[in-house]
């Protein structure tokens, strides 16, 4: 699974936001804002990371060590994901 062609993140007054571009722009009008996490997650996906992987990526940046703490990221990771499903963001 990735990201579909044509959402990009940028920085907007410190704050991430997806924005569709080309082709998605005529069918996605407006913006997505992205907390650090999700941007986290948005990333990995678009550079073709598994949630597992992503995962790892996330534990590191929040200094987490049990496994109490990789169920509940890798919870979050695929609460994302479905979210981003929906919205018709990714594509397998």
């Amino acid at each position: 699974m990735k990201v579909k062609e044509g959402f990009i993140i940028r920085k907007v007054a410190g704050k991430y936001v997806v924005v569709a571009t080309g082709e998605a722009s005529k069918s996605f009008h407006g913006m997505v804002k992205l907390n650090e996490t999700a941007k986290t997650i948005w990333e990995g996906l678009a550079d073709g990371k598994t949630p597992e992987e992503i995962t790892e990526v996330l534990m590191k940046e929040n200094n987490a060590e049990t496994e109490e703490d990789r169920k509940k990221i890798y919870d979050d990771v695929q609460s994302m994901i479905g979210e981003m499903r929906e919205a018709g963001f990714l594509v397998d």
